[in-house]
């Protein structure tokens, strides 16, 4: 699929909490605090229930850089897979290298300050009343249709 980018201060806010705490400074293993995080992040993907198999899951602290491996069992499933780790506080790119059956691919968008989901399936579509195609195409990573936020990168599939 290839690489995505993000906004590094936009999103979950994983590294630091109680699920994805990094290694103490001065740790006796050499990048311990990436493979936290990584593992943090697997989690958080994991969470999603995208019906992945064989994730394997790198953060590099240093460039912002999450790699993804494994296989996924659709376009959609991949796609959401590189959202759930770009939405990620502190990642900058993401790197799918997941492996998936061949499908359109979905465009993406970058949330801004007063966007809404309405307005965004009217700039893709040209009808404001699909904006439910861009919320299901983003869940479960959006709870509700009005919970997005500025930084936030959305998933739009093709016009169905």
């Amino acid at each position: 699929m290839g690489l995505l980018s993000f906004i590094k201060e936009a999103g979950e806010k994983l590294f630091g909490g109680s699920s994805a705490k990094a290694a103490e400074p001065g740790s006796s293993e050499p990048g311990a605090a990436d493979k936290a995080a990584g593992a943090a992040i697997k989690t958080y993907i994991e969470t999603q229930k995208l019906g992945l198999t064989e994730l394997e899951v790198t953060y590099v602290a240093a460039s912002g850089i999450v790699t993804l491996s494994g296989q996924a069992p659709s376009q959609e499933a991949s796609e959401k897979a590189s959202l759930a780790a770009g939405n990620v506080a502190n990642v900058t790119q993401v790197d799918n290298k997941l492996v998936a059956p061949a499908a359109d691919a979905a465009q993406y968008h970058d949330v801004v300050k007063g966007d809404t989901l309405s307005a965004i399936s009217k700039k893709y579509y040209g009808d404001a009343n699909k904006y439910n195609q861009i919320f299901e195409a983003n869940k479960p990573m959006l709870s509700h249709p009005d919970k997005i936020y500025p930084g936030q990168k959305l998933r739009i599939p093709p016009a169905k």
